[in-house]
């Protein structure tokens, strides 16, 4: 058992006239309670409730509350919140095998990604142990969608203008572009709202609906469209004693509620990316396109990543090589749905 804190933070089972009314559980999210993804979560809450009936009660602390970006996968294993979201980038060791959806793999389209990671979460045995040696447990994923970028005093129309911007960005993304000339700040995107307005960024690397739900676009002069691809590695986590510790229909409905974000997010996020991009222009932001030769160098350079990300994998003690095979399929098969069927919101 690992420093569990449930007593002193959730008091998790709360009793009345000798009977359990409802069993709260508490979530920690270190961004603001609004935007798609805050809008998936708090369906993630309010379904997992329905499905047990009303017995079980989550409650979400917003914007850092119980634990900031870059202290989730202690926080939630060492029971400082019950479950909670976690961003791999920030925990590129411990989320090794989560990581995996931050590759720049020209996947740039959110549900198709988060069906493939989802499914790759829930399903590989290798990554599932990983994750219990950590005290978690995986229970659903969000994506960011297409990572993009904005910037204050600067305008990036080709690969050329990167050079000698001081850029937040994470990942293999963050890594492109310091190998295009940028100098690269460590900054969670949740400051970089003040990083834009101070000077401190000239450009931060984003996505449409968060910089709308970060108020950034009231910071940055242009926003350019890179469609490169996502950061897929974010999602929400359990800590592994408290999720045994349930009985197994609330655990079925922690998971299944988690399986459903991709549909939920995928439907949610569509629309807001189109209204943040309004929200922008309306804000006199000049939206960029980046020509695709850019786009095919930005594709070209961030490839090697991925074997860098295998190197790692493997000493983790993961296959990483097979890991990407797989998910590459999921990928694959999770394209072809969406081809032959549309996507499930569109469904009849």
């Amino acid at each position: 058992m690992r420093g569990f804190l449930k007593g002193a933070i959730a008091g998790a089972m709360i009793w009345g006239a000798g009977a359990a009314s409802a069993q709260t559980l508490f979530v920690g999210e270190a961004g603001p309670n609004r935007g798609a993804r805050a809008e998936a979560l708090q369906w993630f809450a309010d379904t997992a409730t329905e499905l047990t009936g009303g017995s079980l009660d989550l409650d979400i602390q917003w914007g850092g509350a119980l634990f900031k970006a870059g202290a989730a996968v202690n926080a939630i294993a060492d029971g400082v919140a019950d479950l909670g979201t976690i961003i791999a980038v920030y925990f590129p060791q411990e989320m090794v095998a989560y990581g995996i959806a931050d590759l720049p793999l020209e996947n740039p389209d959110a549900w198709v990604g988060m069906r493939a990671t989802d499914e790759l979460m829930r399903t590989n045995e290798a990554i599932r142990r990983n994750l219990a040696e950590m005290n978690l447990v995986y229970l659903g994923t969000f994506t960011t969608s297409a990572v993009h970028i904005g910037c204050k005093g600067a305008a990036i129309r080709s690969v050329e203008d990167i050079s000698g911007l001081k850029v937040r960005g994470v990942g293999a993304y963050g890594d492109t572009f310091k190998d295009f000339g940028a100098n690269m700040v460590s900054m969670s995107v949740y400051d970089a709202y003040q990083g834009l307005d101070t000077g401190l960024l000239d450009c931060s690397q984003g996505y449409s609906y968060a910089t709308a739900a970060l108020k950034q676009h009231e910071v940055i002069d242009s926003y350019t469209l890179l469609n490169w691809g996502q950061v897929g590695a974010l999602g929400i986590f359990m800590n592994k004693d408290a999720f045994d510790g349930l009985d197994a229909k609330t655990q079925g409905a922690l998971l299944t509620a988690g399986e459903g974000m991709a549909d939920e997010l995928g439907r949610l996020i569509t629309a807001d990316n189109a209204a943040a991009i309004e929200t922008m222009k309306a804000a006199g932001v000049e939206v960029i396109t980046l020509p695709d030769a850019d786009r095919a160098k930005l594709i070209e350079t961030g490839a090697g990543y991925v074997g860098k990300w295998v190197e790692r994998a493997n000493a983790a003690g993961l296959d990483g090589a097979a890991l990407i095979g797989e998910y590459k399929a999921l990928l694959a098969k999770y394209a072809a749905e969406r081809d032959a069927k549309g996507y499930p919101w569109e469904r009849g």
